[in-house]
């Protein structure tokens, strides 16, 4: 089964909110931080880290 990327972080993600129940501004921090740091210097230093 194909299951895409963005369907299963949103599933891991709500799970994760519901059952951690973390402050909704630490859950924009780190989603704001992501999003931020994939346009940086820095994406070429990390990207093969996560691979």
């Amino acid at each position: 089964m194909d299951v895409p990327l963005w369907l299963a972080l949103l599933v891991v993600g709500l799970l994760g909110v519901k059952l951690i129940r973390p402050p909704w501004w630490l859950i924009a921090v780190l989603l704001l931080g992501g999003y931020l740091l994939v346009d940086s210097l820095l994406a070429p230093v990390i990207d093969p880290a996560l691979k």
